[in-house]
């Protein structure tokens, strides 16, 4: 039998990207807290750290100068570097080798154990780095658009992520039912053995749809 074992491309979904966003609230809002201090040195740092960490929008680019540009960049890595984290937390390349070695299972040309769980991690990091890339340019689409178009766009990465796999697991369950629907087509006293098959002296176990069953007992 012959399977197929599913790694996602993107195994951390949006969380990085909810991860980054909370980190990058933090020096704007120690900055909005300092403005409004007593010291006048306080009150410029505090200015300066809500002025880099704000959120960008078509109006701070056309501004001009390179601070506008230290939000999306460190947005950028901040989300490379939790897509990362989130998913060596997530994806247990041990237990996986070790649940396919207890059940019997192994991936072609890969011992099973260590040799597995290194293939797995090796596999896992490839495709991880891409997915940190794609996930990082994803959530940077709005700053991108903004930059060029020169207006203000409202959707984030986050609601472009959920409304994709929002739609992707109502295709799965749309399938699901379809399949379910197929299955019931069948019931499983209605079956019987064929004997006569040709070139074969074996008997073939065939199902026999609830449909054929009716119309053979109404003949």
């Amino acid at each position: 039998v012959t399977t197929v074992l599913p790694v996602k491309l993107i195994t951390a979904g949006v969380v990085p990207i909810i991860f980054a966003v909370a980190f990058l609230s933090v020096p704007s809002f120690v900055g909005q807290l300092m403005a409004s201090a007593n010291s006048l040195r306080l009150q410029e740092i505090g200015a300066k750290l809500a002025t880099w960490f704000q959120t960008p929008s078509s109006t701070t680019f056309s501004a001009g100068g390179w601070e506008p540009y230290i939000y999306p960049v460190t947005y950028f890595l901040l989300v490379f570097i939790f897509t990362f984290f989130y998913t060596s937390i997530s994806f247990n390349s041990k237990e996986i080798a070790e649940n396919l070695q207890k059940q019997g299972g192994f991936i072609e040309g890969v011992r099973s154990g260590l040799q597995t769980e290194k293939y797995l991690s090796k596999v896992v990091n490839r495709l991880t780095l891409f997915g940190a890339l794609a996930l990082g340019l994803l959530a940077l689409m709005p700053i991108i658009g903004q930059i060029f178009l020169q207006i203000n766009i409202a959707i984030s990465g986050t609601s472009i992520l959920i409304l994709v796999s929002v739609a992707l697991e109502t295709l799965r369950a749309i399938e699901s039912r379809a399949l379910m629907v197929t299955y019931d087509q069948y019931e499983q006293a209605d079956y019987f053995y064929d004997t006569d098959v040709p070139g074969t002296a074996s008997r073939r176990l065939r199902f026999l749809p609830r449909r054929s069953r009716n119309s053979t007992e109404e003949e």
